[in-house]
């Protein structure tokens, strides 16, 4: 990592606050979140965008359009905490995560889930070719404005923090409790591809 961040040793005030899930959760203090404190700010207005999207399009949504978004962006770090933030929050099965990671799909998808995906990868991948086409994908699997301005959203934001933790040289840590090795071999290998 090309950046110095606080040492979670005697850290305070609202570095201490940001540590404090990673340290109940897992032990550790992750190094994306390191990262991230050193501008707490733009974590806490980062972290605000997120809250303001997820009322209207629901966790489920959200997690699709973010995992497709970080498998486009080939971010094992988003892969991998969202991978485990889907399980353990009941949006997502293990195959289901598994069945996104390996071939874009699983059976269970709704043609709403699909369109959600199909429009977070382009956005991804290709967000100057977008049309109102590709909008009118997710008008049609049934979402109103509120929701289509969310998922662009939810699918945009994890690009900005994919990318700035892609930027940064930020480490992945592979082993996280929560994840099945089949599913975290399965997530690394599609940011991998």
């Amino acid at each position: 990592m090309i950046i110095r961040t606080p040492d979670p040793d005697g850290s305070d005030g609202v570095i201490a606050e940001i540590y404090r899930d990673d340290l109940a959760e897992d032990g550790f203090v992750f190094s994306h979140t390191r990262a991230m404190a050193v501008n707490p700010e733009a974590l806490a207005a980062f972290e605000a965008l997120i809250h303001a999207v997820v009322p209207s399009i629901g966790v489920r949504t959200y997690e699709l359009a973010t995992l497709a978004a970080a498998g486009a962006l080939r971010s094992r770090h988003c892969l991998l905490a969202h991978g485990r933030k889907a399980l353990r929050s009941g949006a997502l099965a293990e195959d289901q995560i598994e069945g996104l990671a390996q071939h874009g799909e699983h059976p269970d998808f709704s043609d709403a889930d699909r369109a959600v995906i199909r429009y977070a990868r382009r956005l991804s991948t290709h967000p100057t070719d977008m049309t109102d086409a590709d909008g009118q994908g997710l008008r049609d699997a049934g979402f109103d404005d509120r929701q289509i301005v969310d998922i662009t959203l939810a699918a945009a934001a994890r690009n900005y923090f994919s990318r700035a933790l892609q930027a940064l040289a930020v480490p992945v840590e592979t082993d996280l409790v929560g994840l099945s090795p089949r599913l975290r071999d399965a997530l690394l290998a599609s940011a991998s591809e």
